[in-house]
């Protein structure tokens, strides 16, 4: 008896035997510095190897998710542990989950890495001046910030807590948005989080 297997199912099969692990690529750096344009090339990158995933934008996330949150220093905190524990459903689910937020708090990354377990975490620090950040301001908030409009802005008057030992650093102001996601895959593949 022959048994028919939908498009469906033979899709899925096929991305799940082109990873060897589910995992979590979690981008820091403050607001500005190119978190979300890096994560949707390495998305893309991914979803062309077949891979399953799904993108987390912090943005997105305040927009929903966390829209009850304001950006006091608890507020922070539960907004990256809200974060982080989707990850972790996501990856229990069987998917590769991006995550491009600000995440101020080395203590917050600290507990999203151990909620993803040993070896499924990669911290990307997309490292940018705080001068290179404000002239890009694509969204004016530098200038809401320092007009006095918002308060509590990380990197004028909220402090970001650089990552001490990223398994991927990124200076935007050396490398492109593709090469910057060139280099993220290069690492998941020298991690063994994915096949050459």
């Amino acid at each position: 008896m022959l048994l028919a297997v939908s498009q469906f199912e033979s899709a899925f099969l096929n991305m799940v035997g082109t990873s060897t692990a589910t995992f979590v690529i979690w981008f820091t750096g403050i607001s500005g510095a190119g978190k979300s344009t890096i994560a949707s090339i390495v998305e893309q990158q991914l979803r062309d190897r077949g891979l399953p995933l799904h993108n987390l934008d912090g943005d997105e996330l305040r927009l929903g998710l966390n829209r009850d949150l304001g950006f006091t220093d608890a507020d922070r905190r539960e907004n990256i542990r809200r974060v982080g524990e989707l990850s972790r459903l996501f990856n229990d689910a069987g998917m590769i989950v991006l995550v491009a937020a600000i995440s101020p708090f080395r203590e917050g990354r600290d507990m999203a890495r151990e909620l993803a377990g040993p070896n499924h975490f990669v911290e990307v620090h997309v490292d940018t001046p705080l001068e290179v950040a404000e002239e890009r301001d694509p969204k004016g908030l530098y200038q809401k910030a320092r007009s006095g409009q918002l308060q509590n802005f990380t990197g004028i008057d909220s402090p970001y807590e650089p990552p001490l030992h990223p398994e991927v650093h990124i200076d935007s102001t050396r490398v492109s948005a593709s090469e910057a996601a060139d280099e993220i895959v290069r690492t998941l593949i020298s991690l063994n989080l994915i096949i050459k």
